[in-house]
């Protein structure tokens, strides 16, 4: 999934009235006012089970509940769920859900409910078909849902946790209402409501006033949520720099897809300031099912002659906007990340290079190097990748597209050889699809030893009966390199200094945030 949205068409809509919001003198957060976002993409649907859409995550997130989520450190924790217990065997999932929860249209949240949504949920999940095998949910009692599986799973919470598609919990009779093309009614138990949402121009969200928020400290997607605010607007403004001049005039409060190249210029305006997120993991995808990559070797000479923070800094231009980092997982995601392996990351020994090749089978034919203009970083990473070969005697040329027409050419493995690109954070390494034999992402990665790692973690009895396991992962995932992890990149988000108690885990947390005036 690449970091950069769709756009679409520009929005032209009035700025309404906000109501007067004043911190008090201690400068804790006081109810009231309008928060406006300046956003690139309109959501195609508000049904957070049927995509992994940016513009659809970050906007139902907000209207939408789940039983897990994730903390700050990417750990599950419960929220539509007071509590869940894990049988013995692993394989049944008991959850007893909070009482008094209501939905937007004043229905309390009950089994039949959660039972209708993770059905619907799991017909359309591509993570929870492959890691929930054999998943049933049924209703014990009406505040007690059950969740049964045909083989355990360490990961299961988290894929039940992750952010999209999210299993959003909805009203059993809008579940039942449902047609192909997802849910007709947008109702969930979240802090923030559906008013209205005018396609192409805006979404606008409204404080629900009956909100039950937990008791437990705010962290990460979970926690206590405060709807401070009384009104959000997504408004949907495709062109850059309409969302840049918005920001810094204040007509927006908070603006996304803000270009790297802005950030000198949002921060010296007075009044806004440049907001960095965990953006997720860029690579270099090898094609190993045909063509010169497919030989391991070869592999590892271009890993071996890469110099990273050259690469990192030809995409992104500034330190700023991306860490090195060797792990699969997210410094931040501590259940997962692991530093074994490292020692093969940002080697740049070119000799060493010339040398695996020379003990390749390569025999000079033209490597392909899969890309696209449309994105700039990924444009600056083959040119990169096509330097870094030459310089260790491999032919290589750039074969430039559209970015649909890219996505179309990379399922057939006589098309390209490597290609860059980012994938968003997910709650855990399984769910990356470059990883495992047989999936059908471009790559065919084919490693019995990573696949067995796979399933050992997935059984394993507990987080840190995997941690050792995690670390084989990681080496293994050196040697035999899927892709090359460049790695962590940062979203800039511009936001002025009156909007506090803004936080961002794979995307904005608009709940605790207020304005002020």
């Amino acid at each position: 999934m690449l970091l950069s949205l769709v756009l679409v068409l520009a929005a032209c809509s009035g700025k309404p009235e906000a109501s007067s919001v004043q911190g008090n003198e201690e400068g804790n957060p006081v109810s009231g006012g309008i928060l406006e976002v300046a956003y690139p993409a309109n959501p195609a649907t508000l049904d957070p089970h049927l995509t992994t859409n940016q513009a659809t995550r970050d906007v139902s997130r907000n209207i939408y509940e789940q039983l897990l989520t994730l903390n700050k450190n990417y750990e599950v924790i419960p929220q539509l769920a007071e509590s869940y217990e894990v049988s013995e065997d692993g394989k049944t999932y008991t959850f007893y859900l909070r009482q008094g929860v209501l939905f937007h249209n004043g229905k309390e949240m009950k089994a039949e409910d959660v039972v209708a949504s993770m059905e619907k949920w799991l017909a359309t999940s591509t993570q929870g078909q492959a890691n929930l095998k054999g998943a049933a949910f049924s209703k014990i009692d009406d505040y007690t849902v059950q969740l049964t599986l045909e083989a355990p799973s360490l990961i299961g919470s988290y894929i039940l946790a992750d952010t999209a598609p999210f299993p959003g919990i909805m009203p059993k009779e809008v579940i039942d209402a449902a047609g192909p093309e997802g849910v007709k009614e947008f109702i969930g138990t979240g802090p923030y409501k559906l008013e209205e949402w005018k396609t192409d121009q805006y979404v606008h969200l409204a404080k629900f006033a009956d909100y039950a928020p937990q008791e437990t400290e705010s962290s990460g997607l979970g926690g206590k949520k405060n709807a401070y605010l009384d009104e959000i607007y997504f408004r949907y403004v495709t062109d850059e720099s309409t969302r840049v001049a918005g920001i810094m005039t204040g007509e927006y409060d908070a603006a996304f897809g803000i270009p790297f190249d802005n950030a000198e210029q949002i921060e010296s305006t007075d009044g806004v300031s440049n907001y960095f997120s965990e953006g997720g993991i860029v690579t270099y995808v090898f094609n190993k099912k045909a063509g010169p990559f497919a030989d391991q070797k070869l592999r590892q000479a271009f890993n071996l002659a890469l110099n990273y923070d050259e690469a990192l800094t030809a995409a992104y231009s500034d330190s700023r906007f991306y860490k090195l980092d060797s792990s699969l997982a997210l410094p931040s995601q501590t259940d997962w990340y692991s530093k074994a392996g490292a020692e093969q990351y940002n080697v740049n020994d070119i000799e060493k290079a010339k040398q695996l090749v020379a003990e390749s089978s390569y025999s000079g034919e033209e490597v392909v190097i899969l890309t696209t203009r449309d994105y700039p970083e990924q444009y600056n990473l083959a040119v990169v990748a096509q330097e870094v070969l030459k310089s260790i005697g491999v032919n290589a040329k750039l074969d430039v597209y559209d970015w649909p027409t890219v996505q179309e050419r990379r399922t057939d493995e006589n098309n390209f050889d490597l290609f860059a690109v980012s994938f968003a954070t997910r709650a855990t390494i399984h769910q990356y699809p470059f990883l495992e034999s047989g999936a059908d992402y471009p790559g065919w990665t084919n490693s019995p030893e990573i696949d067995e790692l796979l399933a050992q973690i997935q059984v394993a009895p507990s987080i840190e009966a995997a941690k050792p396991l995690v670390d084989e992962l990681n080496r293994k995932n050196w040697e035999y390199l899927p892709i090359i992890k460049l790695g962590n990149i940062q979203n800039l988000i511009a936001v002025r200094d009156n909007v506090k108690g803004f936080d961002d885990l794979v995307g904005p947390i608009l709940w605790n945030v207020w304005i002020d005036e």
